[in-house]
Protein backbone atom coordinates (compact mmCIF):
# COMPACT_ATOMS: atom_id res chain seq x y z
CA UNK A 1 0.00 0.00 0.00
CA UNK A 2 1.72 3.17 -1.33
CA UNK A 3 1.21 6.61 0.86
CA UNK A 4 -2.13 8.59 0.00
CA UNK A 5 -2.63 12.63 -0.61
CA UNK A 6 -5.89 11.65 0.43
CA UNK A 7 -5.67 9.91 3.80
CA UNK A 8 -3.09 9.28 6.91
CA UNK A 9 -2.17 5.62 7.75
CA UNK A 10 -0.75 5.63 10.95
CA UNK A 11 -0.34 2.16 13.17
CA UNK A 12 -1.03 1.89 16.90
CA UNK A 13 -0.33 -0.14 19.85
CA UNK A 14 -3.14 -2.67 19.74
CA UNK A 15 -1.78 -4.81 22.88
CA UNK A 16 1.10 -4.91 25.19
CA UNK A 17 3.48 -8.02 24.09
CA UNK A 18 4.68 -10.92 26.49
CA UNK A 19 7.80 -11.30 25.40
CA UNK A 20 8.34 -10.96 21.89
CA UNK A 21 6.32 -8.83 20.03
CA UNK A 22 3.83 -10.17 17.29
CA UNK A 23 2.15 -8.72 14.55
CA UNK A 24 -1.34 -8.39 16.67
CA UNK A 25 0.48 -6.21 18.74
CA UNK A 26 0.00 -3.92 16.26
CA UNK A 27 -3.03 -1.89 14.03
CA UNK A 28 -3.46 0.03 10.80
CA UNK A 29 -6.04 2.70 11.24
CA UNK A 30 -6.75 5.51 8.10
CA UNK A 31 -7.79 8.46 8.82
CA UNK A 32 -8.22 12.30 7.49
CA UNK A 33 -5.29 14.19 7.22
CA UNK A 34 -4.87 16.58 9.99
CA UNK A 35 -5.07 20.78 8.53
CA UNK A 36 -2.59 23.17 10.24
CA UNK A 37 -4.11 25.98 12.41
CA UNK A 38 -2.25 29.19 12.96
CA UNK A 39 1.84 28.05 14.08
CA UNK A 40 1.67 24.80 12.75
CA UNK A 41 3.13 22.34 10.10
CA UNK A 42 1.70 19.58 8.26
CA UNK A 43 4.76 16.65 7.44
CA UNK A 44 4.12 13.88 5.25
CA UNK A 45 6.64 11.33 6.50
CA UNK A 46 9.30 10.01 4.10
CA UNK A 47 11.78 7.83 6.04
CA UNK A 48 10.88 6.16 9.66
CA UNK A 49 13.60 4.84 12.15
CA UNK A 50 13.30 1.60 13.53
CA UNK A 51 15.21 1.33 16.66
CA UNK A 52 15.67 -2.21 19.34
CA UNK A 53 14.32 0.88 22.09
CA UNK A 54 10.60 0.56 20.55
CA UNK A 55 10.48 -3.08 22.51
CA UNK A 56 10.85 -0.86 26.08
CA UNK A 57 8.13 1.68 25.04
CA UNK A 58 6.03 -0.96 23.99
CA UNK A 59 5.71 -1.95 27.61
CA UNK A 60 4.45 0.04 30.63
CA UNK A 61 7.01 -1.38 32.76
CA UNK A 62 8.79 1.96 34.72
CA UNK A 63 11.68 3.11 32.23
CA UNK A 64 13.48 6.53 31.27
CA UNK A 65 10.28 7.27 29.22
CA UNK A 66 6.62 6.75 29.20
CA UNK A 67 4.91 3.93 27.32
CA UNK A 68 2.80 4.03 24.28
CA UNK A 69 -0.89 3.95 25.39
CA UNK A 70 -2.86 1.47 24.28
CA UNK A 71 -4.47 2.94 21.17
CA UNK A 72 -1.75 5.77 20.31
CA UNK A 73 0.74 5.82 17.15
CA UNK A 74 3.75 4.19 18.09
CA UNK A 75 6.87 5.85 18.38
CA UNK A 76 9.66 6.52 16.28
CA UNK A 77 11.97 9.46 14.86
CA UNK A 78 11.26 10.44 11.40
CA UNK A 79 12.63 12.10 8.31
CA UNK A 80 9.48 13.94 6.62
CA UNK A 81 9.04 17.19 3.97
CA UNK A 82 7.14 20.04 5.00
CA UNK A 83 3.27 19.74 3.22
CA UNK A 84 2.08 22.99 4.32
CA UNK A 85 3.08 25.83 7.14
CA UNK A 86 1.66 28.08 9.10
CA UNK A 87 4.60 28.83 11.01
CA UNK A 88 7.37 31.63 9.97
CA UNK A 89 10.48 29.13 10.41
CA UNK A 90 9.48 26.58 8.17
CA UNK A 91 8.53 26.30 4.54
CA UNK A 92 6.98 23.55 2.10
CA UNK A 93 9.64 21.69 0.95
CA UNK A 94 11.54 22.17 3.95
CA UNK A 95 13.43 18.57 5.14
CA UNK A 96 13.05 18.27 9.03
CA UNK A 97 14.05 15.81 11.48
CA UNK A 98 11.25 14.51 13.33
CA UNK A 99 10.15 12.21 16.20
CA UNK A 100 6.71 11.65 14.50
CA UNK A 101 6.26 8.09 14.58
CA UNK A 102 4.29 5.38 12.59
CA UNK A 103 2.30 7.50 10.61
CA UNK A 104 1.95 9.17 6.74
CA UNK A 105 1.13 12.65 8.18
CA UNK A 106 1.67 14.74 11.67
CA UNK A 107 0.70 18.03 12.77
CA UNK A 108 3.97 19.99 14.58
CA UNK A 109 4.01 23.52 16.24
CA UNK A 110 8.17 23.36 15.48
CA UNK A 111 9.04 22.19 18.98
CA UNK A 112 11.91 19.07 18.42
CA UNK A 113 11.74 19.58 15.12
CA UNK A 114 14.90 20.49 13.01
CA UNK A 115 15.08 22.42 9.86
CA UNK A 116 17.66 20.44 7.19
CA UNK A 117 17.06 22.62 4.47
CA UNK A 118 14.94 21.93 1.14
CA UNK A 119 18.26 20.27 -0.42
CA UNK A 120 19.63 17.01 1.45
CA UNK A 121 21.75 14.18 0.10
CA UNK A 122 20.70 11.22 1.31
CA UNK A 123 18.29 11.90 4.24
CA UNK A 124 17.92 8.86 5.64
CA UNK A 125 21.41 9.26 6.84
CA UNK A 126 19.94 11.75 9.58
CA UNK A 127 17.92 8.85 11.16
CA UNK A 128 21.49 6.90 11.41
CA UNK A 129 24.82 7.88 11.19
CA UNK A 130 23.87 11.23 11.45
CA UNK A 131 21.17 10.88 13.44
CA UNK A 132 20.30 9.23 17.03
CA UNK A 133 22.44 5.85 16.27
CA UNK A 134 25.54 7.60 15.50
CA UNK A 135 25.39 10.29 18.05
CA UNK A 136 24.70 7.38 20.55
CA UNK A 137 28.28 5.41 19.96
CA UNK A 138 29.59 8.79 19.64
CA UNK A 139 29.17 9.90 23.11
CA UNK A 140 28.95 6.88 24.83
CA UNK A 141 32.04 5.68 23.61
CA UNK A 142 34.28 9.20 23.84
CA UNK A 143 32.28 10.45 27.00
CA UNK A 144 32.30 7.35 28.75
CA UNK A 145 34.72 4.85 27.29
CA UNK A 146 37.21 7.62 26.65
CA UNK A 147 39.30 5.45 24.19
CA UNK A 148 43.39 5.52 24.10
CA UNK A 149 45.68 5.11 21.61
CA UNK A 150 46.68 1.00 22.37
CA UNK A 151 43.67 0.10 23.87
CA UNK A 152 41.18 -3.16 23.24
CA UNK A 153 37.72 -2.40 22.58
CA UNK A 154 34.89 -4.79 22.56
CA UNK A 155 31.51 -3.95 20.64
CA UNK A 156 28.08 -6.05 20.21
CA UNK A 157 25.90 -5.87 18.07
CA UNK A 158 29.45 -4.38 15.48
CA UNK A 159 27.38 -4.20 12.09
CA UNK A 160 24.17 -2.36 13.39
CA UNK A 161 23.71 1.14 13.71
CA UNK A 162 25.16 1.53 17.26
CA UNK A 163 27.84 -0.73 17.07
CA UNK A 164 29.61 0.06 13.23
CA UNK A 165 30.31 3.48 14.51
CA UNK A 166 31.47 2.84 17.58
CA UNK A 167 34.65 0.16 16.30
CA UNK A 168 35.23 2.79 13.70
CA UNK A 169 35.52 5.79 16.12
CA UNK A 170 37.60 3.85 18.26
CA UNK A 171 39.75 2.87 15.32
CA UNK A 172 40.52 6.74 14.29
CA UNK A 173 41.01 7.12 18.05
CA UNK A 174 44.11 4.15 17.58
CA UNK A 175 42.27 1.43 19.31
CA UNK A 176 42.31 -2.42 18.57
CA UNK A 177 38.69 -3.25 17.91
CA UNK A 178 37.03 -6.37 17.71
CA UNK A 179 33.18 -6.67 16.64
CA UNK A 180 30.51 -9.38 17.78
CA UNK A 181 28.40 -9.91 15.34
CA UNK A 182 25.92 -12.92 14.07
CA UNK A 183 26.78 -15.00 11.29
CA UNK A 184 29.95 -15.17 8.85
CA UNK A 185 28.49 -12.66 6.34
CA UNK A 186 28.36 -10.04 9.15
CA UNK A 187 31.67 -10.40 10.63
CA UNK A 188 32.73 -10.34 7.50
CA UNK A 189 31.27 -7.09 6.81
CA UNK A 190 33.07 -5.46 9.65
CA UNK A 191 36.44 -6.77 9.17
CA UNK A 192 36.72 -6.22 5.45
CA UNK A 193 34.15 -3.39 4.80
CA UNK A 194 34.69 -1.43 8.46
CA UNK A 195 38.10 -2.15 8.78
CA UNK A 196 37.76 -3.54 12.46
CA UNK A 197 40.94 -6.00 13.62
CA UNK A 198 38.64 -8.95 14.29
CA UNK A 199 34.87 -9.90 14.29
CA UNK A 200 33.97 -13.20 16.43
CA UNK A 201 29.89 -14.85 15.85
CA UNK A 202 28.34 -14.69 18.94
CA UNK A 203 26.40 -18.06 17.22
CA UNK A 204 29.96 -20.03 17.54
CA UNK A 205 29.76 -23.18 19.92
CA UNK A 206 33.31 -22.03 21.13
CA UNK A 207 32.08 -18.01 20.97
CA UNK A 208 34.05 -17.41 24.69
CA UNK A 209 37.00 -18.82 23.37
CA UNK A 210 37.20 -16.94 20.04
CA UNK A 211 36.60 -14.45 21.97
CA UNK A 212 39.27 -14.75 24.65
CA UNK A 213 41.87 -15.51 21.64
CA UNK A 214 40.78 -12.14 19.42
CA UNK A 215 41.95 -10.33 22.47
CA UNK A 216 45.26 -11.32 23.98
CA UNK A 217 45.71 -8.14 25.76
CA UNK A 218 42.06 -8.03 27.65
CA UNK A 219 39.39 -5.58 27.70
CA UNK A 220 39.74 -2.15 28.07
CA UNK A 221 36.35 -0.90 26.74
CA UNK A 222 33.27 -3.11 26.46
CA UNK A 223 30.53 -0.65 24.64
CA UNK A 224 27.36 -3.31 25.85
CA UNK A 225 24.33 -2.91 22.94
CA UNK A 226 23.37 -6.94 24.16
CA UNK A 227 23.90 -8.35 27.30
CA UNK A 228 22.98 -12.02 27.58
CA UNK A 229 25.99 -14.75 26.77
CA UNK A 230 27.99 -12.03 25.10
CA UNK A 231 28.55 -9.96 28.61
CA UNK A 232 29.10 -13.08 29.96
CA UNK A 233 31.71 -13.92 27.35
CA UNK A 234 33.34 -10.60 28.07
CA UNK A 235 33.48 -10.71 32.32
CA UNK A 236 36.72 -12.67 32.53
CA UNK A 237 38.51 -10.59 29.98
CA UNK A 238 37.54 -7.21 31.37
CA UNK A 239 41.29 -5.25 32.68
CA UNK A 240 41.49 -3.46 35.08
CA UNK A 241 40.20 0.12 34.97
CA UNK A 242 37.92 -1.57 32.57
CA UNK A 243 35.02 1.54 31.10
CA UNK A 244 31.84 -0.29 29.95
CA UNK A 245 29.12 2.40 28.58
CA UNK A 246 25.89 0.50 28.61
CA UNK A 247 23.35 1.65 25.37
CA UNK A 248 21.33 -1.39 25.57
CA UNK A 249 20.68 -4.80 26.43
CA UNK A 250 18.69 -6.38 23.26
CA UNK A 251 19.15 -10.09 24.47
CA UNK A 252 16.76 -9.52 26.89
CA UNK A 253 13.98 -7.11 25.78
CA UNK A 254 11.67 -9.91 25.33
CA UNK A 255 12.44 -11.70 28.67
CA UNK A 256 9.53 -12.23 30.74
CA UNK A 257 11.45 -13.05 33.36
CA UNK A 258 15.08 -13.41 35.55
CA UNK A 259 17.74 -15.88 33.16
CA UNK A 260 18.02 -19.22 34.04
CA UNK A 261 21.43 -20.21 35.86
CA UNK A 262 23.18 -18.35 38.99
CA UNK A 263 22.86 -15.34 40.10
CA UNK A 264 25.47 -13.39 38.45
CA UNK A 265 25.13 -9.81 40.05
CA UNK A 266 27.72 -10.20 43.34
CA UNK A 267 30.33 -12.00 40.58
CA UNK A 268 29.91 -8.61 38.52
CA UNK A 269 30.06 -6.14 41.97
CA UNK A 270 32.59 -7.67 42.60
CA UNK A 271 34.66 -7.69 39.03
CA UNK A 272 33.71 -4.15 39.08
CA UNK A 273 35.26 -3.24 43.04
CA UNK A 274 38.42 -5.49 42.44
CA UNK A 275 39.37 -4.15 39.16
CA UNK A 276 37.82 -1.02 39.49
CA UNK A 277 35.13 -1.08 36.62
CA UNK A 278 33.37 2.30 35.40
CA UNK A 279 30.03 0.88 34.22
CA UNK A 280 27.74 3.77 33.45
CA UNK A 281 24.03 3.68 31.49
CA UNK A 282 23.27 7.00 29.85
CA UNK A 283 20.33 7.90 27.86
CA UNK A 284 21.30 10.00 24.57
CA UNK A 285 19.64 13.31 24.41
CA UNK A 286 18.84 13.29 28.01
CA UNK A 287 22.31 13.26 28.84
CA UNK A 288 24.00 15.11 25.71
CA UNK A 289 21.40 16.92 23.80
CA UNK A 290 23.56 19.76 23.94
CA UNK A 291 26.40 18.19 21.69
CA UNK A 292 24.46 17.38 19.42
CA UNK A 293 25.56 20.20 16.64
CA UNK A 294 29.19 19.47 17.56
CA UNK A 295 28.64 15.95 16.77
CA UNK A 296 26.55 16.59 13.54
CA UNK A 297 29.28 18.63 12.15
CA UNK A 298 32.89 16.35 13.17
CA UNK A 299 30.60 12.94 12.36
CA UNK A 300 29.57 15.20 8.68
CA UNK A 301 33.11 15.32 8.21
CA UNK A 302 34.37 11.93 8.56
CA UNK A 303 31.47 10.67 6.51
CA UNK A 304 31.93 12.71 4.04
CA UNK A 305 35.99 12.04 3.93
CA UNK A 306 35.45 8.46 4.02
CA UNK A 307 36.19 7.68 7.38
CA UNK A 308 33.16 6.54 8.69
CA UNK A 309 30.97 4.19 6.29
CA UNK A 310 27.64 3.32 6.73
CA UNK A 311 24.87 0.46 5.66
CA UNK A 312 21.24 0.91 5.78
CA UNK A 313 18.79 -1.92 5.62
CA UNK A 314 15.85 0.14 4.05
CA UNK A 315 12.38 -1.72 4.10
CA UNK A 316 9.47 -0.12 1.78
CA UNK A 317 5.82 0.63 3.21
CA UNK A 318 4.73 1.79 6.37
CA UNK A 319 2.71 -1.43 6.74
CA UNK A 320 5.90 -3.83 6.71
CA UNK A 321 7.24 -1.76 9.59
CA UNK A 322 5.65 -4.01 12.74
CA UNK A 323 7.34 -7.35 11.00
CA UNK A 324 10.25 -5.08 10.27
CA UNK A 325 10.62 -4.35 13.78
CA UNK A 326 9.97 -7.65 15.26
CA UNK A 327 13.18 -8.81 13.02
CA UNK A 328 14.93 -6.30 14.57
CA UNK A 329 14.77 -7.75 17.71
CA UNK A 330 15.88 -10.85 16.35
CA UNK A 331 18.61 -9.64 14.48
CA UNK A 332 17.88 -10.21 11.18
CA UNK A 333 18.20 -6.46 9.95
CA UNK A 334 21.87 -5.60 8.56
CA UNK A 335 22.83 -2.29 9.27
CA UNK A 336 20.59 0.54 10.24
CA UNK A 337 16.40 -0.62 10.00
CA UNK A 338 15.03 2.09 8.35
CA UNK A 339 11.41 2.33 6.61
CA UNK A 340 10.76 4.21 3.65
CA UNK A 341 7.28 5.14 4.10
CA UNK A 342 7.47 7.18 0.37
CA UNK A 343 9.29 8.46 -1.92
CA UNK A 344 11.59 11.70 -1.92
Amino acid sequence: MSQSEQQNRRILLASRPHGEPTADNFRLETTDIPQPATGQVLLRTVYLSLDPYMRGRMSDAPSYAPPVEIGQVMVGGTVSRVVTSQHPDFKPGDWVLGYDGWQDYALSDGNGLHNLGAQQTQPSRLLGVLGMPGFTAYMGLLDIGRPQPGETLVVAAASGAVGSVVGQVARLKGCRVVGVAGGAEKCRYVVEELGFDACVDHRAADFAEQLAAACPQGIDIYYENVGGAVFDAVMPLLNARARIPVCGIIAHYNATGLPDGPDRLPMLQGLILRKRIRMQGFIIFDDYGSEYGDFLQQMGEWVGQGKIKFREDMVDGLENAPQALIGLLQGKNFGKLVIRVADE
